[in-house]
């Protein structure tokens, strides 16, 4: 794959990932307060992702290194820590709810 190809296609999903991550966020402010509670790590966890991504969303717009193994590396071990908090999350957000939330 060409450089400037895996940097376009990485932006967009880390793009999409932002907004999953933003949805999440703000169904779990709509949480009860002791089910909230249970989470706040995750959402905090949550916060801190979308940063980084925003970061890496950054660099990607404005530079596009020809030598980028050491942050596919990173951006590819954070998608899939960012997934497993995106997942268990909404998993709890369905638990917690006595209605289904789409997303």
């Amino acid at each position: 794959m060409d450089v400037k190809d895996y940097c376009s296609s990485t932006n967009i999903e880390l793009t999409g990932w932002k907004a999953k991550l933003y949805d999440v966020i703000v169904k779990t402010e709509k949480l009860a307060g002791k089910d909230r509670e249970k989470i706040l790590g995750n959402i905090g966890d949550l916060k801190i992702l979308v940063s980084e991504l925003e970061d890496r969303i950054k660099l990607l717009e404005t530079e596009c290194p020809s030598e980028w193994s050491p942050q596919k590396k990173e951006i590819d071990q954070g998608t899939v820590d960012m997934r497993s908090k995106y997942e268990e999350t909404m998993e709890f957000i369905g638990q917690a709810s006595p209605v289904s939330i789409p997303g």
